[in-house]
């Protein structure tokens, strides 16, 4: 069973994050060459989720019991990777948002895995404003793992973070 919310998130930068809410949030370094072509940079507490665009775009945040089932084929892009929610609070943010502001989720506190889903990465139009992309973030407790990418778009369309 599944707990899910749904957000229209501004992704300025080409990022909206997810941390936990006693984290500092601080990606300065982590938007390496890599994670921009991964779609994902990682800091302690913190997941950024890279975006085609840097507009308005539509997020799923889904908080299940355990691993979800995985199709592949329905998806541009998949990554997993690891948080820390030691306070028992998810932030879901725009990278510029006043963070006291910001959408907070309650879960238990412990380790997380996150699967990062990204869809619709090349339904740009001409001037990048619109599209139908659109991301989905699954968490579940699990162990740490690290960072993998399941599946890479062949060409996912950058503006840059």
């Amino acid at each position: 069973m599944a707990s899910t919310r749904s957000f229209e998130l501004f992704a300025d930068y080409f990022q909206f994050y997810i941390q936990d809410e006693s984290s500092d949030g601080d990606l300065s370094n982590a938007w390496t060459d890599q994670a921009t072509a991964d779609l994902v940079a990682l800091a302690p507490g913190v997941i950024g989720v890279g975006t085609a665009r840097n507009m308005d775009v539509p997020v799923t945040i889904e908080i299940h019991d355990a691993e979800p089932s995985l199709s592949l084929d329905a998806w541009d892009q998949v990554a997993e990777c690891d948080i820390a929610v030691p306070s028992g609070k998810l932030i879901v943010a725009g990278c510029t948002d006043y963070l006291r502001d910001a959408a907070r989720i309650s879960v238990p506190s412990g380790q997380y895995r996150a699967r990062l889903l990204y869809a619709g990465l090349n339904t740009l139009s001409a001037d990048g404003l619109d599209g139908a992309d659109h991301y989905t973030v699954q968490l579940w407790r699990a162990p740490a793992q690290g960072l993998r990418i399941l599946k890479r778009d062949a060409a996912p369309p950058r503006g840059g973070v």
